[in-house]
């Protein structure tokens, strides 16, 4: 297990928000619960004020369910640009389900994704991520909070 400190995520957060620039995004989606703080300190270096959220349930602490389930609805101007944030690109299922969910519902939107982790294995590729995970990832508002 790899504990990931504040000061981590401070420092890839400015990192994640310099790369996604190309994409000029207008819009976010932080996925609950894990891409809710790093959505809120992307629009907040974004400068992206229409900040939108899915819940997915995947995992029951470190053991996953045989489904995943997707809970919410996102309204969005047509013909623009939203970056989908997670934490971490796992096993990819959570990423995948989300993309193809926004998709379905929105066709004339263009979607990206970022983490900030990706593990190989996954069968999703964010568009943008910082580090490959090797190992269960202990986030900081995992651990410093309970």
């Amino acid at each position: 297990m790899q504990y990931y400190s504040y000061e981590n995520f401070k420092n890839d957060t400015t990192t994640l928000i310099e790369q996604v620039q190309v994409f000029k995004p207008e819009a976010i989606v932080g996925i609950a619960r894990g891409g809710l703080t790093l959505a809120h300190c992307m629009a907040e270096g974004l400068e992206i004020r229409d900040v939108q959220t899915i819940r997915t349930e995947l995992y029951d602490g470190t053991t996953k369910r045989e489904k995943i389930s997707v809970f919410g609805n996102c309204s969005f101007k047509e013909n623009i640009k939203v970056l989908v944030v997670d934490d971490i690109a796992d096993s990819g299922e959570t990423l995948k389900a989300v993309m193809c969910a926004l998709a379905k519902s929105h066709p004339s939107v263009v979607f990206e994704s970022c983490t900030l982790f990706y593990k190989k294995s996954s069968c999703y590729e964010p568009h943008f991520w910082i580090h490959e995970a090797k190992d269960w990832i202990d986030f900081f508002w995992e651990r410093d909070y309970t």
